[in-house]
């Protein structure tokens, strides 16, 4: 039994932390959220009054946090709180799970070996319902004997769990990851807008797209139509899934790296500024295959 620290109880985190249990192993809690802290109390999960706390008697500590700043500012600490690298016994194995910038992923890693201890980027894929069918996809970036030392924990919580290779890879795998799905939603819900009004039913649709060469997850997992995917968000009022605050939000991270790197991602800019004006409206609290309705008023940015 390994005794985990899991700070950031969120849609994520909450089911994520559930499967460890679920595992055998002994996780400590934390969520400035108090129906939060009451979720993972109801769940089994122990709750402790601090992330530092939470962080004194762990052998891993893994963060599911919602920006690089978050991050950065829990391993740091600040005048009024000591961080987490400060209070971590020495070697204690940090892994975060949060979607930040290479960058951001990188400084973390080089301030936690710093202090004596180890550190991954492992950044998931698959949304809530993936979270809760222990089902995610861990992207993973840092030293081997440590992605080694994880792959238990990552197991318990995801089906596919890549090596992407250094510090920040993994969290660059995760940009490249959803700023393809952002695409390939917006084609999704363009392609059965199209087919509507030239008269084609949804499930004939799905049916001919999902076994020819337009099949991809946006259609066959997250299709953003009701009927034809049960499961998909489309069926329970696009309730998210993964919103289009976090994918405006992503796909803000793949924008930052075009610009590091010089890459001319014209689709990805475009989907960028899509959904970023999606997330402003009446996408913030929804899935992000509502995009469809988006598509459907004629009201896509250019």
């Amino acid at each position: 039994m390994t005794t985990i620290a899991f700070l950031g109880l969120g849609h994520m985190g909450m089911p994520m932390a559930m499967n460890l249990v679920a595992a055998g192993h002994r996780v400590i809690g934390f969520d400035p959220s108090p129906s939060a802290r009451q979720a993972a109390l109801d769940a089994r999960v122990e709750m402790a009054a601090s992330g530092g706390d939470a962080a004194i008697h762990a052998d891993v500590i893994i963060t599911m946090l919602p920006t690089g700043r978050h991050v950065l500012n829990a391993y740091r600490g600040s005048a009024d709180s000591p961080g987490l690298l400060s209070v971590a016994r020495s070697g204690t194995l940090f892994i975060d799970s949060s979607t930040i910038s290479v960058a951001d992923a990188r400084e973390a890693a080089v301030l936690a070996v710093a202090a004596g201890h180890r550190a991954l980027d492992a950044p998931v894929s698959g949304g809530v319902v993936g979270a809760e069918r222990g089902a995610l996809a861990f992207m993973v970036g840092g030293d081997g004997n440590d992605f080694a030392a994880a792959l238990p924990l990552l197991e318990a919580m995801g089906e596919r769990i890549v090596h992407c290779g250094d510090s920040g890879l993994g969290q660059a795998a995760k940009i490249c990851n959803n700023m393809i799905v952002g695409i390939t939603q917006i084609a999704v819900a363009e392609g059965i807008v199209l087919g509507e009004r030239l008269g084609l039913s949804h499930e004939t649709m799905v049916d001919v797209m999902s076994g020819s060469s337009a099949q991809c997850w946006a259609l066959t997992t997250n299709c953003p139509v009701p009927g034809p995917v049960p499961l998909s968000p489309a069926n329970f009022g696009f309730a998210p899934g993964f919103s289009g605050t976090l994918m405006s939000k992503d796909l803000g991270l793949a924008e930052e790296a075009f610009e590091r790197v010089a890459v001319d991602a014209r689709l990805g800019r475009m989907a960028r500024a899509i959904y970023r004006d999606f997330a402003e409206g009446s996408g913030a609290d929804r899935d992000f295959s509502a995009i469809i309705d988006t598509v459907r008023s004629g009201c896509t940015a250019t």
